[in-house]
Formats: C-alpha cells, structure tokens, sequence
C-alpha cells in the first residue's frame, strides 16, 4: 500500500512539473480529504469489475459521474481555492456515489452467490458499444441527439440482463437474446459512424 500511494505521489508531482507547478503551488488548492475519497471509490469500481459485482457498463457511468465530480472541483479550485460550501457539495456527491458503489457490489454479490448469471463476455460488447459511440459524437459523425437514443437502447438491453438475472441464473436463449440485440444496436451505431454527415455539408 505505502508503494502504491509513494507511486501516486511521484506521479502527482511529476505532473506538477509537467504543468510547470510546483507541489507546493498545487497546495494552495489542495483538497487532501476529497482526493482520498475519490481514489477510495476508484479503487472500489476496480473491485467490484474484478470481482464481477459491477459490469463494465456499470463502471463506465460509475467514472462518468466521478469525472463530473472532478470537473467541478477544478472549477472550484480554479480561483485559487475551494470554498467550505464549494467541499460540502463535493463531499455529498462523493458519498452519493461511493453509497452507489456499495449498493451495487452488495445486490451483485447476491446474486453472483447463485446459478450462472455470470454475463461478462455481454457486459464488454456494452461496453464496447458505449465506447464507440462516444468515438463518433467526437468525431461528430453521431450527433447527441442520436447519441442519447442509441444510450436509451443500451440501457433498456442492459434492463433485459438484469430482469434475465433475477433469478440467478442467465439461460443460453436469455444470452443469445442479449447478443442479438447488442448486435443490431453494434450494427447502427457503426453504419452512423460510416455515414460520415461531415461530408456532406
């Protein structure tokens, strides 16, 4: 553990130099107890992927809303400090998350705890899905608009995982239901990226 954090720590003022602060610059806006809680709830994400509690796709908007959460502290600090009201709302949705974590990794466990609902090789084409959709809104070959439908077929397939899962066990038709849909959303998200509307205006 004290590797881990001696680690982080050369990072860190390595970054600083590469900014070209020093670690001591940065601590005029240092936000120690935050920064734990953050590496806290990383480091929990990463267990329950390893484990099998939380699915890839869980995890994505699990460090969707920690990097959320991290904008908005470097907005706070980007007047040279962090205000107490400014802590208080990063702490709360902090804990927010990190009672998210917990939840997810408890209900997981039950359920991992009987039969074959295990469902990794699906949880990573959703999430390679996932990733390729935030590729073409880069891109702008995918607009938000399209985005936020193709992210609202993914969460109602994922709807059909966990409703297959209740049981605790996933069937080989309840599986291959899941990766025919998975495939047809792979499909039009691909087709929208080949469809490049940049070309055409």
């Amino acid at each position: 553990m004290k590797s881990k954090l001696f680690t982080a720590s050369l990072l860190a003022s390595a970054m600083f130099v590469g900014l070209g602060l020093s670690p001591a610059m940065a601590q005029n806006t240092s936000t120690p107890a935050i920064d734990r809680a953050q590496q806290t709830i990383s480091a929990r994400i990463q267990q329950g992927m390893a484990s099998g509690h939380i699915t890839p796709s869980e995890a994505r908007e699990l460090y969707r809303r920690e990097r959320d959460i991290e904008t908005r502290e470097n907005r706070f600090k980007a007047n040279g400090s962090a205000t107490p009201q400014e802590r208080q709302q990063l702490r709360a949705e902090l804990d927010s998350l990190a009672a998210d974590v917990e939840r997810m990794m408890a209900n997981r466990d039950v359920v991992g705890q009987r039969g074959n609902a295990n469902t990794s090789g699906i949880d990573n084409r959703q999430l390679s899905i996932s990733q390729r959709i935030d590729e073409g809104v880069l891109s702008g070959r995918i607009s938000q608009r399209e985005a936020r439908r193709l992210f609202s077929r993914e969460r109602e397939i994922a709807r059909h995982e966990a409703s297959f899962k209740r049981d605790g066990v996933v069937t080989p038709q309840e599986r291959r239901q899941l990766r025919i849909e998975l495939a047809t959303l792979r499909d039009e998200v691909e087709r929208m990226i080949r469809n490049d509307r940049r070309a055409r205006r």
